[in-house]
């Protein structure tokens, strides 16, 4: 294999996924009560959920530097000729823009290093999904132009469905409106929210978690049929029994080629609260190996 791979800690990978597929993380940094930690590294996503329910008020983080992306790419060109790079959406968090700079700091360094930088223009494991079809590609001894093609190709069609118990943690983070939040905390609505264009919208709202569980399948049924070949992470937020119930209906009701169940970045837990659900999903057209 010549191509390594490069994700970032809100992916929401399973670490038995990365180790298998040797890909590389570069971390968000949390800021706990004067302590730093990397994501993932210092900090597993079970210990974040402990510190952010005991205290969100000493609870901080911030995207990699270029300094973090330039350590990863040095230590890989050792090793490697090309290597592709798959990060959070350049409109929620500055880790493309991270990993840009540190390409070019590379470049200067030593001209004709092989980096592609590609802004997933999504969140969690949307961005996770397409890391590991990546992955596979690499695996599969594809060459490095193919796998940044499927890698863009799983990006167009990837889907993202987030299930939130109040809609109050989002707006302290200044992504929603006021007045959507007020309405929100009145009605005590779960919100659901989708990704799109790089940025996260309300798309929905449901009176109680069970409802909101129907209506999030139904959404999904709306793009995937109950025979095509889908792959499927399963995310929570501190709520490991309610996912795993929900990765069952999934696999009940649809063609699964692959299904997870996977922390919910605390980096993203933070903005959307504890008891958070949610779904990212691309169904199979061929083209994608």
């Amino acid at each position: 294999m010549d191509t390594a791979i490069i994700a970032d800690s809100i992916s929401c990978i399973p670490k038995e996924q990365r180790d298998s597929f040797h890909i590389k993380i570069v971390p968000a940094t949390v800021y706990f009560n004067g302590n730093i930690y990397r994501d993932l590294i210092d900090l597993s996503s079970e210990k974040a959920y402990e510190m952010l329910q005991k205290a969100p008020e000493f609870w901080k983080t911030s995207a990699p530097s270029p300094e973090d992306y330039l350590e990863a790419y040095r230590e890989l060109v050792k090793r490697f000729n090309n290597i592709l790079v798959v990060t959070i959406s350049s409109k929620l968090s500055m880790f493309y823009s991270s990993a840009l700079t540190a390409r070019q700091i590379l470049n200067d360094e030593s001209p004709g290093t092989n980096i592609e930088v590609i802004d997933s223009q999504t969140v969690a494991a949307a961005e996770g999904l397409i890391v590991l079809a990546a992955a596979r590609a690499v695996a599969w001894g594809k060459k490095f132009d193919e796998v940044v093609a499927i890698a863009n190709h799983i990006r167009e069609r990837v889907k993202f469905i987030g299930l939130l118990e109040t809609i109050r943690f989002v707006y302290r983070t200044g992504r929603i409106p006021k007045v959507a939040s007020e309405l929100g905390s009145m009605l005590s609505i779960k919100p659901i929210l989708t990704g799109s264009n790089g940025s996260i919208r309300l798309a929905a709202a449901a009176r109680n978690k069970q409802n909101g569980v129907v209506k999030m399948l139904r959404m999904m049924s709306s793009e995937v049929s109950h025979t095509e070949p889908v792959h499927v992470a399963v995310m929570h937020a501190d709520a490991l029994e309610q996912a795993e119930k929900l990765k069952e209906k999934i696999a009940v009701e649809f063609n699964c080629a692959e299904i997870f169940v996977t922390d919910f970045s605390p980096m993203m837990g933070y903005a959307t609260g504890p008891g958070t659900l949610a779904l990212a999903y691309y169904k199979e057209d061929g083209l994608d190996n």
